[in-house]
């Protein structure tokens, strides 16, 4: 048996793409659909992309950007703030004997910081996989799903398969994952190419690749 699973991050306030993404996975026939977390931040589109969320039954989890808006939430309507501040930090699920964990940036519950594999135009930087392969060795799980780089990646580091969907208006991406043998497919949105790494550090330090999100 194959359970197919969408994976979707960082929609940060913008309906459109979540909406593009939630329509693939309904195409494709997936069987869940879990969000990485910071549904708020950047655009107004918050209340709506909840909405979409809890329309296809998502797995959510809360974001630093959610965790802001909850501490301050500027005005906006209280059930999108009661719908944050209900959102898990992680989740850990058994899907086709496999042990599933979700965090936004990087477990055990962090919601800063986060896996930086890539550099800037999207290749994988050796001594950075060398080191989450060996702050990661032991991890109870068999993958690992997180967001918050803004990174597209798919990568196994030691045992452990890690993977990161990107977000969905800056890297135009989202995934499909397949238990048990951990296929990926990665499906481009609102007619973008895909963006592998995308940061707004880019727009004011050039070409760092580790800039503060």
């Amino acid at each position: 048996m194959t359970t197919r699973i969408g994976l979707i991050s960082d929609v940060h306030a913008s309906p459109a793409p979540l909406r593009e993404a939630l329509q693939i996975f309904q195409r494709e026939q997936v069987d869940d659909i879990f969000c990485l977390g910071d549904i708020a931040g950047y655009f107004d589109g918050l209340q709506p992309c909840i909405e979409l969320l809890q329309q296809y039954h998502c797995k959510t989890i809360i974001g630093n950007h959610d965790e802001s808006f909850v501490q301050s939430p500027l005005g906006c309507d209280s059930a999108s703030a009661e719908y944050l501040a209900a959102l898990p930090r992680f989740l850990q699920l058994e899907i086709e004997g496999q042990c599933i964990y979700l965090v936004h940036a990087q477990p055990p519950d962090g919601t800063h910081g986060g896996i930086k594999l890539l550099d800037q135009h999207g290749g994988i930087i050796d001594e950075r996989k060398q080191e989450w392969t060996n702050k990661l060795r032991g991890f109870p799980c068999d993958v690992l799903i997180v967001g918050h780089t803004h990174q597209v990646f798919a990568e196994l580091l030691g045992d452990l398969l890690v993977l990161n969907p990107g977000s969905a208006p800056f890297n135009h991406s989202c995934m499909i994952l397949d238990l048990p043998d951990g296929s990926v497919q990665i499906h481009a949105l609102e007619q973008k190419s895909v963006v592998r790494s995308w940061n707004f550090g880019r727009l004011f330090h050039g070409d760092d690749p580790y800039p503060v999100l």
